[in-house]
């Protein structure tokens, strides 16, 4: 059985981080670990609250799994603070993992911060170059390349220079952009287009965590970076599609549809 590592933060109402990470992990079929990195307090309306694991013991909880469970691949999320970086980024290291898909997860839908101001030179500077494939939304997109994006050529611009961190691939969703929902992929010096109608509806929570560990699990049964984004799209689409209405705010997507 193939195994994916999640590396996020974890969300109480069962929508994003950890828990849509492992609820898609296990629809994809494949065998679900977890290290924690930040509880919130969060549900589909709001997030009143963050407290970060101390950096000791995110370590401690990576230890346990690397030494013991090499992962196929890994999905990494919230990562709150530079302290918290800087032992993730030490332990890929020191287990030489593979397979990395970074999910610069910045601001939560509500608004709310999910990763400080300062230590974002030192995303750029231990964790992107990691990576297999960095996906940022168009907010964070802007956020990592210094390019406000208003068209599909700023998005071109902005997947350049966040590729010129050092990662092999860039996936900027856009999802947040008027019209359909295309997405683009800047790889091996080549542009990709990936297509979907949007989905009327307002249960979007966790759709960004969702797509990252969507497309782990595609790379961690050994395709392609175009075939694992096409795939990961199609399994978020239909779970956009089931349009489940759990919550008060914007609900979950159904992460498990296909069972």
């Amino acid at each position: 059985m193939k195994k994916v590592l999640s590396i996020a933060g974890s969300d109480p109402s069962g929508g994003a981080g950890i828990q849509a990470d492992i609820k898609t992990i296990t629809a994809h079929k494949l065998y679900a670990m977890a290290v924690i990195v930040s509880l919130t307090a969060q549900n589909t309306r709001e997030v009143s609250g963050i407290l970060g694991c101390s950096s000791e013991f995110v370590k401690a909880q990576l230890d346990a799994v690397l030494s013991d469970i090499t992962p196929d691949s890994i999905k990494l999320g919230m990562l709150l603070n530079a302290d918290i970086m800087r032992s993730v980024a030490k332990s890929l290291k020191e287990y030489d993992c593979k397979n990395i898909v970074l999910d610069p997860v910045m601001v939560a839908t509500s608004g709310a911060r999910l990763m400080d101001e300062s230590a974002l030179n030192l995303y750029i500077e231990k964790l992107i170059g990691m990576a297999r494939i960095v996906t940022p939304n168009l907010p964070e997109a802007s956020i990592l390349s210094g390019i406000e994006i208003k068209n599909m050529d700023d998005m071109r611009l902005a997947a350049m220079k966040i590729k010129g961190y050092g990662c092999d691939s860039v996936l900027i969703k856009g999802g947040h952009a008027i019209g359909d929902a295309t997405d683009l992929l800047y790889k091996d010096g080549k542009f990709s287009e990936f297509k979907a109608d949007r989905i009327d509806t307002k249960n979007t929570h966790g759709t960004g965590c969702t797509l990252s560990s969507a497309i782990a699990c595609n790379i961690a049964n050994g395709l392609s970076i175009e075939e694992s984004v096409k795939n990961a799209k199609d399994y978020v689409t239909n779970a956009l599609k089931s349009n489940l209405s759990i919550g008060h705010g914007n609900g979950p997507i159904n992460h498990c549809w296909n069972l």
